[in-house]
């Protein structure tokens, strides 16, 4: 029996029947508010003020990131990473999850209140600025300074790769206390709530190879003072807050990757079975037939996997091995679809304005953003 849909609500045991009605919701919303724009905000590269209310409204900026209610949300990401627009995709998810979740997890019922209800409603966009010239991935050669004042902090630093930043009305900033050489800056390092309309922040966008709409900027901080009601969690703890939030990040850029995977693999199958080569379908040939089998096959294990991830943030459980497996696995599978994809397009493929190039370039990000590949194989390993 063929099963037309790979993204069928049923096909996963972590799912309940009344999934499928939430799902269909989702694609309804998403076609209508996201869809018809979609080509615009890559264009404007971000998405429209009137685009995040219109997200807000409809509450796509509000589902859960926690407790049962969880699995709503992973849907949404597959979904959202359906749509086959990786800076969308990038640009909610960090608004709607990552940068909000620090303010879940450990912010003060007075931050909540300050910033999420505008978040929720799409009114106030949020950018988490974590990433230097010399802090990727490995975040000790943190030089961003959050110098003690008698009001709290003055921060001094330049953060790269923001997304959502020229937009963004806060920012969740990393910054550490120690001066300039003195030792691995992630050891006393703090997370401060910027307000992007603070006297020393400016914006200067980051023109990216794919990722178009997600608004990538780089941004500098100048003796920039913010109060001590704006650190989030503890000071000079930063470190412990990452590491709960950096597995929350993983899971949602591998579901995103998912839906991207989904994306792929429907465009591959539409085009082998329209395009001809020797007087029939492409699809027809044993070669085309066995490489799309490998990445069908592939994306069913890493699709269950995925939503196994997400039951267990559901139920409290999410630990760093399986989040690390899953964006790992996730975001290169989708570097192997969109490659693949591209090379059966052909010239037609490559052309600068194909959807098939544009995949690849969004595709390329994955695995580097949110933790390269490199160093999620040494966690993958270390947490086993």
């Amino acid at each position: 029996m063929r099963r037309d849909d790979p993204g069928d609500p049923d096909h996963t045991d972590f799912l309940a029947a009344d999934h499928g009605g939430f799902r269909t919701r989702i694609r309804d919303l998403l076609d209508s508010l996201v869809s018809p724009n979609a080509e615009d905000w890559e264009n404007e590269r971000r998405i429209s003020r009137s685009g995040w209310r219109s997200l807000g409204e409809s509450g796509l900026l509000s589902l859960a990131h926690a407790g049962p209610c969880f699995l709503h949300s992973a849907i949404f990401l597959e979904e959202l990473g359906g749509l086959g627009f990786g800076g969308i995709r990038a640009s909610v998810a960090v608004h709607a999850y990552m940068a909000s979740s620090y303010l879940h997890l450990f912010g003060t019922e007075e931050q909540r209140q300050r910033y999420l209800p505008g978040a929720r409603q799409g009114r106030l966009i949020a950018a988490l600025a974590l990433t230097e010239s010399t802090a990727g991935s490995d975040l000790r050669d943190l030089v961003t300074r959050a110098h003690p004042t008698e009001h709290g902090y003055r921060v001094t630093g330049e953060k790269l790769y923001v997304a959502n930043g020229s937009q963004a009305d806060f920012l969740i900033t990393l910054a550490t206390s120690r001066p300039p050489g003195d030792g691995n800056g992630l050891s006393a390092a703090s997370l401060l709530v910027v307000d992007a309309d603070a006297d020393g922040v400016s914006r200067h966008p980051e023109p990216m190879l794919g990722w178009h709409s997600a608004d990538m900027c780089r941004v500098r901080l100048t003796d920039v003072d913010v109060g001590a009601d704006r650190l989030v969690g503890r000071p000079d703890r930063a470190l412990l807050h990452l590491v709960q939030a950096l597995d929350f990040e993983r899971l949602v850029a591998g579901m995103l990757a998912v839906g991207g995977v989904r994306h792929c693999l429907a465009l591959l199958r539409a085009f082998v079975r329209e395009h001809r080569v020797k007087g029939v379908p492409l699809g027809t040939h044993q070669a085309v037939r066995h490489r799309i089998a490998e990445l069908e096959s592939s994306y069913e294990l890493v699709r269950h996997y995925g939503y196994r991830a997400a039951w267990l943030q559901a139920n409290g459980r999410l630990d760093t091995h399986t989040a690390s497996v899953l964006k790992l696995r996730a975001t290169e599978l989708a570097v192997t679809a969109a490659q693949t994809c591209l090379q059966f397009h052909g010239a037609r493929g490559y052309a600068a304005d194909a959807v098939a190039a544009r995949l690849y370039r969004d595709a390329m990000a994955g695995p580097i953003a949110g933790g390269a590949s490199e160093l999620l194989r040494d966690l993958v390993y270390e947490t086993k």
